[in-house]
């Protein structure tokens, strides 16, 4: 790998989750609600997304930011204790670890309440250019939640692609509602991957039909894979499109599915495998994570994704 120390950096954002439910509704006025679990769990997409890679084999760095306080030292300690290096996981000496409250419902759908600390802070100027220089693949998250750094990801990629890397982005959720596609749109020129779940794609690109959806984003560069929950993914590479189902398991909690999905996904293309076992891979990771709590604790190793795993059955 001419001497490069990563197979991949992830750039983004990292938090401790307090996982709560599953609730059928809450009630305000002072109201003590008891619910059945409660976990805090290591958060953020990045985050998941690292632990994942690291989970399947992969040696990943992480660049972002975090507080210097307790929930930021939870943080560091949870990603190095899954392998994941944080020696450039930059603590801000003023404002807060981001913290994440996640109400589950029985359904298997999620209200997610986030206080963003230092998350507007994180910029360009927290991924080293060593680092960017000694990975394979450079992978971004949370695009909204991040502006300062979401204005000038085009650039942070262009140099990942200067020195011989491909690039994935997973925008999640924009909770402005805004979607700002004429921000969004430099970053898909130099992105090799775009990995938004079906709500997401749908919002990115202005279409109501996922296929419609997928070309659309296909039509700036990347290749597009949608994650759509129960019903599989669905991947867009110029105009060939190719979809497989969800591989049977009985969840237990959904949050980080996606990041694990993403995870899988890249650690296949990073293998050299094809699009259509890359999905398969993919689905089996997003679909294996969601037997225990927390987005980390079930996340599957390289040789279980395989085991579930089904690319006869992509199409």
């Amino acid at each position: 790998m001419s001497g490069l120390s990563f197979d991949l950096l992830v750039i983004g954002d990292a938090n401790p989750d307090v996982v709560v439910g599953p609730v059928t509704g809450i009630e305000f006025g002072q109201r003590e609600q008891l619910v059945e679990h409660g976990r805090l769990v290591l958060g953020g997409s990045a985050a998941i997304m690292a632990c994942g890679a690291a989970r399947l084999g992969l040696r990943v760095a992480f660049a972002g930011r975090v507080g210097d306080d307790p929930a930021g030292a939870f943080v560091r300690q949870a990603l190095a204790a899954r392998g994941v290096d944080v020696g450039h996981l930059v603590v801000d000496p003023q404002l807060p670890t981001p913290l994440t409250a996640i109400v589950t419902a029985g359904d298997g759908d999620r209200a997610i309440l986030t206080s963003p600390g230092c998350l507007a802070a994180t910029g360009p100027e927290d991924v080293p250019a060593e680092l960017l220089a000694a990975a394979r693949h450079v992978h971004s998250a949370s695009f909204f939640l991040m502006p300062r750094l979401a204005s000038l990801l085009a650039d942070v990629f262009a140099e990942a692609r200067a020195h011989g890397a491909t690039t994935s982005l997973d925008t999640n959720d924009d909770p402005a509602g805004r979607w700002d596609r004429a921000l969004l749109e430099p970053v898909l020129k130099v992105t090799d991957v775009l990995l938004p779940n079906a709500a997401e794609a749908r919002a990115l690109s202005g279409e109501a039909q996922l296929a419609d959806a997928a070309t659309a984003l296909a039509r700036h560069g990347p290749t597009v894979v949608v994650k759509d929950g129960a019903r599989g993914a669905l991947a867009c590479e110029g105009t060939r499109l190719l979809r497989t189902g969800a591989v049977p398991v009985e969840p237990v909690d959904a949050v980080g599915a996606g990041d694990s999905f993403d995870a899988g996904f890249v650690a296949a293309r990073l293998r050299g495998l094809g699009l259509h076992t890359s999905l398969a891979l993919a689905v089996a990771c997003g679909s294996l994570s969601t037997r225990d709590h927390g987005g980390t604790a079930a996340q599957p190793t390289w040789e279980q994704a395989c085991a579930v795993a089904d690319p006869k059955g992509t199409r």
